[in-house]
């Protein structure tokens, strides 16, 4: 009698199981090679982003597993789209503790899968590893734009009006009540004002519907993740200009107003603490218009809040005019 064999199913493979669904790409095999391949379009060019989020960073340990999925994908297809890129797929590395069990994967994968659906992004391939630290999460995400026309940081000019998406502020103060709920009654916040601030820095709202309409009409563009003022910054120091942005133009949600409003010193934060995830773009007065136009078409609001100049640096002015000073103008891990 021939002697039977089995074969035992690891839990890393389990693991992949429950993403294969995702990876409907045919570059990605269905997952079951090492490797996956994409073919550029003909006269297309491939724009690349990897960010990573940490448990205790950039997500607390109690939040949702499909908050955590969507947001570590979130937060790299918002650079996409401040880039004038269509989404085409990602690679996931998935580091995980040992405590964390095959449910918190299940629900982990239904939140990809989610986002997956509603930005046409696939997953390709990725890893998943043990960890003694917390959750890391790291997406590597791939985009395509005609070729030579990436809207790059660095491409504002003098003359430039200044613009930013949605509203500023949100998530940095919704990690703060998240810390510390006493602070909803402290900022006679509503709970609906509380919920969404707390959500917002939960889940980022990408603003990939405005792509093309930024590669058409925007000189340069960035995404906002460290902080208003700070982003502004790299973007003058990319393109070798300065610009000069007002306060009181900044747009604000109505729970970021009422809680500016019980604390003025919020402003700070608001404008410097990150995770807006709104798109930062320089654009010339011609292309105002069509570019305001088109992302109204696409439901994405854009403020003018300033102008580039010559020289160098970005200045961010108060209500009375004078230059405010910041401890920090952007977040940084370091």
């Amino acid at each position: 009698m021939a002697k039977q064999t089995s074969t035992t199913v690891s839990g890393e493979e389990r693991i992949i199981d429950l993403f294969r669904p995702l990876a409907r790409h045919p570059g990605a095999f269905g997952l079951i090679d090492d490797c996956a391949a994409i073919t550029p379009a003909p006269g297309t060019d491939l724009v690349l982003k990897a960010d990573a989020i940490v448990g205790g960073v950039h997500f607390f340990p109690d939040d949702p597993a499909g908050d955590v999925a969507r947001k570590a994908l979130r937060v790299n297809l918002s650079d996409l789209a401040a880039k004038g890129a269509k989404p085409i797929g990602f690679l996931l590395t998935l580091a995980l503790p040992s405590g964390v069990g095959m449910e918190w994967v299940a629900n982990f994968a239904q939140g990809l899968s989610d986002d997956v659906e509603r930005y046409g992004c696939l997953l390709l391939g990725g890893d998943t590893v043990s960890t003694p630290g917390p959750v890391t999460v790291s997406v590597a995400v791939f985009g395509s734009v005609p070729t030579g026309t990436m809207v790059r940081r660095g491409g504002a000019k003098a003359g430039d009006r200044v613009l930013v998406s949605g509203t500023i502020g949100d998530a940095a103060l919704g990690v703060r009540l998240c810390r510390d709920v006493a602070l909803t009654k402290r900022w006679g916040l509503s709970t609906a004002q509380t919920q969404h601030l707390i959500g917002r820095y939960r889940l980022p709202q990408p603003h990939n519907a405005v792509a093309e309409a930024l590669r058409e009409f925007a000189n340069g563009a960035m995404d906002v993740s460290d902080g208003l003022a700070g982003d502004l910054d790299k973007m003058c120091r990319a393109s070798g200009v300065s610009a000069t942005i007002h306060t009181e133009r900044v747009p604000l949600s109505d729970a970021a107003r009422s809680a500016l409003a019980a604390d003025p010193s919020l402003l700070e934060p608001i404008l410097t603490g990150g995770d807006d995830y709104e798109i930062l773009a320089a654009v010339e007065d011609a292309k105002l218009a069509p570019l305001r136009h088109a992302a109204a078409a696409a439901g994405v609001t854009l403020t003018e809040i300033g102008s580039i100049a010559g020289g160098d640096g970005a200045r961010v002015l108060g209500g009375d005019g004078k230059v405010l000073a910041f401890r920090q103008a952007s977040y940084s891990h370091f």
